[in-house]
């Protein structure tokens, strides 16, 4: 069975800075697009960030400058750098995995780890 747990998350004030870190098991990690979604109260589940298996990077636009994705295919491990964090950053962060070919529908989530930006 395949799993993605996330660490990391936290209580950070305003202008903080946190690191998400994702492992995953029984998934040929290095081929996957790995990524980063949130969902604050009341809202739709929203993509942070994605990295594909080259290292290719993709940001939401509300997050580009402050937030890195980054990968470590020896230890099946996603990371996410969170600078200048803001209240609006508050939400449950959810780590995916997804196959890059359309045919094949893998797409696997973890159980989320919760980040609250206040003071």
């Amino acid at each position: 069975q395949v799993q993605l747990v996330e660490s990391g998350g936290g209580l950070v004030q305003p202008g903080g800075s946190l690191r998400l870190s994702c492992a995953a098991s029984r998934i040929i990690f290095s081929v996957y697009v790995m990524g980063w979604y949130r969902q604050a109260p009341g809202k739709q589940r929203e993509l942070v960030a994605t990295i594909t298996s080259a290292g290719i990077t993709n940001y939401a636009d509300s997050v580009k400058g402050r937030f890195t994705i980054s990968r470590d295919n020896a230890k099946n491990t996603e990371y996410l750098q969170m600078n200048s964090l803001k209240p609006e950053d508050t939400a449950v962060y959810y780590c995916n995995a997804k196959h890059p070919l359309p045919s094949i529908s893998n797409n696997y989530w973890g159980q989320g780890t919760q980040v609250t930006v206040a003071s």
